[in-house]
């Protein structure tokens, strides 16, 4: 694709390079770039000057060498064929590449991004006759074996169909129906949209946060939950467990379709995602994980220009499956390594830095990426999401640093992680005191409805707990925890239950990796029940070391691997063994 505009280079900065005199390039157009037609796009225009940022590696180019125009901004190719694969940050597909010029990249390197030869099988969904317009879906497509693929007519095209094809087998690019616009015109549809990425694709209405994105992970569903189209972002240093815990969200959540988009990370880090993410199989339907998973991967020694453009590429790609319908969740990790390439371009087209050398649009460009999550009504009346999970690695695991404290602003679950429960083995190393959600008044209903009236009364009498633990602790540090008197002594051991057998989560054990939220709840009504026995206990003047001494607090710390999924018939019998517990320290001491 080409418009014919050609200009040629004047000077080059590493990824940036001019153009000198007035241009006919219009902004965000895409352009290719010297004789080996580099991809890039125009960033900046004035009279004297024309800015291009190149989202390939830039050396051995020269002044002199010709920029020629494509007419188009820098868009993706939506059509069949985009789940189970991986793509860099402009949607090229690696496997393709590798094929074509080995482990690494080659420069101005070609390929489509969706294979134009294979034949999908394919049921057209309207007849002659019919009015149809943007978001009408025209196809099925069995894309995975997960997965319908909903062919839709591209948002602001409406007409009359006035021809279709039977159902059958064709490529992406083959004519499947035939319309009449309003004006008269006719258009030929196939299954293939492009769409540029960093326009959001247009929906009906927004709705609000009203049902949760269910994880599994315990710390995540019940004390700091998601909404289906919520926002979320995960800070923590080097070692912490930023991924891992994306990872987890990405094996387990109830999202229908997982976009990864690995930006800027270490190359073996992506290279695990791929290889666990190609092992795993899909709890929900059997199928490998990867039937409903698109990973992007723009690791830390590919293009800077390329990162920057990844988060959009992954955003794109999610909002077109929710406008299928379907409940969409996208891993970004991380948004630091894409704040970087920003200063980085920043810093090449000589803006005014802002604190940290961050360019002064830094708030406003991350608030404009969070705000295209969200549950909505697509064109065709569905109801879809993109829920969105931002790692941030602020450097020395520092959250006052503009990174972290812009993501805040504008993400509603913020899942601080902590060094020091890392250091001591405690994952998730999400700390219950520096994290929040506001989404759990939203949900408190959902909950209520679908998992118990008590939900949220027992989630806050546990955050209860552990906050007069944090008090407690500070005069234990001070004067030994001896000097407290048993009821005080009771919250620390309480609390230490609710840490070890409720927050922390071993991803390796095959019924401790995912849990469901009636396990949630039944965990946390047997430790709210040891709890309100042992006070009693206490009040009648039983000192803390009898009641450790029967042995019952390690008992229910071990609920969480002795009690299977399948199974949860088994902790009503903890009840009854807290009952004997009580019965025995009264017959011992009476």
């Amino acid at each position: 694709m080409s418009s014919g505009k050609t200009e040629k280079i004047y000077g080059i900065n590493g990824p940036v390079i001019y153009l000198k005199g007035k241009t006919d390039f219009k902004m965000s157009e895409m352009v290719h770039v010297g004789e080996e037609k580099l991809v890039g796009e125009v960033i900046s225009l004035d009279k004297d000057r024309t800015t291009v940022q190149v989202y390939e590696e830039t050396s051995g180019l020269h002044p002199g060498e010709l920029v020629e125009g494509t007419g188009a901004a820098v868009s993706v190719t939506l059509a069949p064929g985009i789940l189970n694969n991986i793509f860099d940050g402009i949607e090229r597909p690696l496997e393709r590449i590798a094929d074509k010029g080995g482990a690494f990249i080659t420069r101005g390197v070609s390929v489509d991004a969706l294979d134009r030869q294979k034949l999908w099988e394919t049921h057209i969904t309207v007849t002659e006759g019919d009015m149809v317009q943007g978001g009408t879906i025209i196809a099925e497509v069995p894309e995975t074996r997960a997965i319908v693929h909903k062919c839709m007519v591209p948002p602001g095209v409406e007409g009359t169909v006035i021809s279709v094809v039977p159902d059958g087998e064709y490529t992406i690019d083959e004519t499947l129906v035939t319309i009449e616009l309003l004006s008269g015109e006719k258009r030929e549809l196939s299954m293939t949209q492009h769409w540029p990425i960093r326009v959001p694709r247009p929906v009906s209405r927004r709705f609000p946060a009203s049902v949760p994105l269910v994880t599994g992970q315990r710390i995540l569903d019940t004390m700091f939950p998601i909404a289906k189209g919520g926002t979320a972002a995960i800070p923590g240093g080097f070692g912490t467990g930023k991924t891992m815990t994306q990872h987890q969200i990405a094996k387990w959540s109830d999202a229908d379709i997982i976009i990864y988009i690995g930006c800027g990370e270490r190359g073996n880090e992506m290279t695990q995602v791929l290889e666990e993410f190609s092992e795993l199989v899909d709890p929900k339907s059997g199928n490998p994980l990867m039937d409903r998973t698109t990973l992007i991967a723009n690791t830390s020694n590919m293009p800077v220009a390329a990162r920057e453009a990844s988060i959009y590429t992954g955003l794109t790609l999610a909002e077109y499956y929710r406008d299928m319908g379907y409940d969409v969740a996208i891993m970004a990790d991380s948004t630091s390594r894409w704040a970087e390439a920003l200063r980085e371009l920043s810093g090449r087209l000589e803006e005014m830095p802002a604190e940290e050398g961050f360019p002064a649009y830094l708030a406003s460009r991350l608030s404009a990426f969070y705000e295209r999550a969200g549950m909505m009504q697509t064109l065709n009346g569905a109801t879809g999401s993109v829920s969105i999970i931002g790692a941030v690695s602020p450097q020395g695991g520092d959250f006052s640093e503009p990174v972290t404290q812009n993501t805040k602003r504008f993400v509603r679950c913020f899942w601080g992680l902590d060094k020091s429960l890392a250091y001591a083995r405690h994952f998730p190393a999400i700390h219950w005191l520096t994290s929040y959600s506001e989404y759990l008044n939203d949900l408190s209903g959902w909950y209520s409805d679908h998992v118990s009236p008590k939900f949220v009364d027992y989630r806050n009498r546990l955050m209860a707990i552990l906050n007069q633990e944090s008090s407690l602790m500070e005069i234990v540090k001070l004067i030994g925890g001896d000097v407290l008197p048993d009821d005080q002594k009771l919250i620390l051991e309480i609390a230490k239950v609710i840490r070890l057998g409720f927050l922390q989560q071993n991803a390796f054990h095959k019924d401790d990796t995912c849990v469901s939220l009636e396990k949630q709840f039944k965990m946390m009504d047997v430790i709210l029940y040891l709890y309100k026995t042992s006070r009693k206990l206490v009040a009648m003047g039983m000192p803390m070391s009898v009641l450790k001494a029967e042995g019952i607090f390690e008992k229910v710390i071990a609920i969480k691997y002795d009690v299977p999924n399948d199974n949860l018939q088994l902790l009503d019998l903890y009840k009854l063994d807290i009952d004997d517990f009580y019965n025995r320290v009264i017959e011992k001491n009476a």
